[in-house]
């Protein structure tokens, strides 16, 4: 027998859930945000904002999307609640250094650098492919962008990444 009825039965799946889903959103809150802190800060709320609209949601099979879409508007609102202080790139990248990469693999590092170091416009979408393994119909349903839009800044950030590794010239803007 079913004890506590369909809320118990909606608290279960939605922890099932976000316990599956909850390293892929702290991934990608941090590589949005460069913060472990703030990653979790904003993962914490997202999954409060999910849980409170959870009945919303009519295919599971969606929920990862819709979950990534509420982590993006959150750390966007935490934005608007606070100033963040301005971090040292190279600061920072040493403070993440272990947890990021292995010691010893300065390839690694130097991606992570040039990473860090893109617009956020080339970032994200990246991120979202190559780490996250989305389409770019996917990105761009996520990111409210046409999908030419997505490819462009794939593209651009790309060649922009390339730049930054010396491994081509600088891209046309």
């Amino acid at each position: 027998m079913n004890r506590g009825g369909p809320e118990t039965e909606a608290r279960r799946r939605f922890g099932t859930l976000c316990e599956s889903l909850r390293p892929d959103l702290l991934r990608f809150a941090f590589w949005l945000g460069r913060d472990r802190q703030l990653a979790e800060d904003v993962v914490q709320e997202a999954m409060l904002r999910a849980w409170k609209s959870f009945g919303a949601l009519e295919d599971e099979g969606k929920a990862k999307s819709w979950l990534l879409t509420i982590v993006r508007r959150e750390f966007a609102r935490s934005f608007e609640r606070k100033r963040l202080e301005i971090a040292d790139l190279d600061a920072l990248i040493a403070a993440e250094a272990p947890v990021l990469a292995a010691e010893d693999d300065g390839d690694l590092a130097a991606m992570r650098e040039a990473l860090f170091r893109l617009d956020d416009d080339y970032r994200e979408p990246l991120v979202l492919q190559v780490m996250m393994g989305y389409s770019t119909q996917e990105i761009a349903d996520l990111m409210g962008l046409q999908q030419g839009a997505v490819l462009t800044r794939l593209f651009r950030g790309r060649a922009r990444l390339r730049h930054l590794l010396g491994l081509a010239p600088e891209p046309a803007s």
